[in-house]
């Protein structure tokens, strides 16, 4: 199973967009995909018609990732009718505000990754729409994520979003997830005739090189409409509908081979501090992407009365 992040630190860019538009072109495929809407605006959860007859939805599984809770979160999408291949939804929640813990422990930052660990069998993809801000619930995505594809409109604020972005995946890899990496940033609502557009795609270039993705996406009503209508783009009955599914297609193609150029890591893991994490114990916390030891407890002179510890 390989996992991608959908990403900008700047709202209002297309993120939720360009993210169904990429699990339309894997179910078309024939690539069974889990869609994972940890945004708290929860657009994706609509925009595949994913209703759930429990409560759960990410919110829970972030506070708890046991298998049933798992399980209960995830829904069968619409779009999935008359396809072969699924597409299912961990289903979003405006809850999950409230688990978005500004200095999250480690353990906290990897629950994701130990709940996709439960259906890493059940599915070849994960696409993960991710909050608008370099939060705790974005990290906790990238930290699961094998790829991130940050997406930006060619204007001044998301030309430094994307930069914001990019460094601090690097970090991140750095320090905690050896196996992320930036895929590449994808340039959405790009009106050619603009001047300012034209300069800031430069700018884009300039900065990502090889990583800027081809096609740009210019801006059209067609993508809306077909959100809109909880409809995958590939299923669309337009030349301009059938036009986007190809620019899907090729980035689709771009992400997995890139991801499969690299070796596959079970998501089950073994090793000290990361182990200790996904077992609730770890004493590392989390905050500005530095790592830190609490304080120990000084030990007690009193003797122990029968409480047994935690195996």
């Amino acid at each position: 199973m390989q996992v991608l992040s959908v990403s900008s630190l700047k709202g209002g860019v297309g993120k939720t967009t360009i993210a169904l538009g990429i699990a339309s072109a894997a179910l078309d495929r024939g690539i069974n995909t889990l869609f994972v809407d940890l945004d708290p605006q929860c657009d994706a959860t609509t925009g595949l018609a994913a209703v759930n007859d429990y409560s759960e939805s990410c919110a829970d599984v972030l506070s708890s990732p046991r298998p049933n809770i798992v399980r209960k979160s995830i829904v069968e999408a619409k779009w999935q009718r008359q396809h072969p291949s699924k597409i299912h939804v961990m289903v979003g929640s405006t809850r999950s505000l409230m688990v978005d813990n500004p200095q999250p422990t480690l353990g906290e930052l990897w629950r994701l990754e130990q709940a996709l660990s439960v259906v890493e069998d059940e599915y070849d993809l994960v696409v993960i729409d991710t909050p608008p801000s370099l939060n705790a619930l974005t990290r906790t995505a990238w930290i699961a994520s094998d790829r991130v594809l940050v997406v930006s409109e060619p204007s001044f604020f998301s030309v430094v979003a994307a930069d914001r972005a990019s460094k601090a995946i690097d970090e991140i890899s750095t320090k905690l997830s050896p196996r992320l990496a930036l895929h590449g940033v994808v340039v959405n609502r790009l009106r050619e005739s603009s001047d300012e557009h034209n300069y800031r795609l430069s700018e884009l270039r300039e900065m990502f090189g090889e990583k800027l993705i081809h096609p740009h996406f210019a801006e059209r009503s067609t993508l809306q409409q077909a959100t809109g209508a909880a409809t995958p783009i590939h299923s669309w009955p337009s030349e301009a509908g059938a036009d986007l599914a190809r620019a899907f297609d090729s980035i689709l193609s771009g992400v997995l081979s890139d991801m499969k150029s690299t070796s596959q890591v079970k998501r089950a893991r073994t090793g000290s501090s990361i182990e200790r994490a996904i077992r609730g114990v770890a004493k590392e916390t989390f905050s500005g992407l530095e790592l830190e030891e609490e304080p120990k407890a000084k030990k007690s002179s009193r003797k122990s009365r029968g409480r047994r510890a935690r195996s």
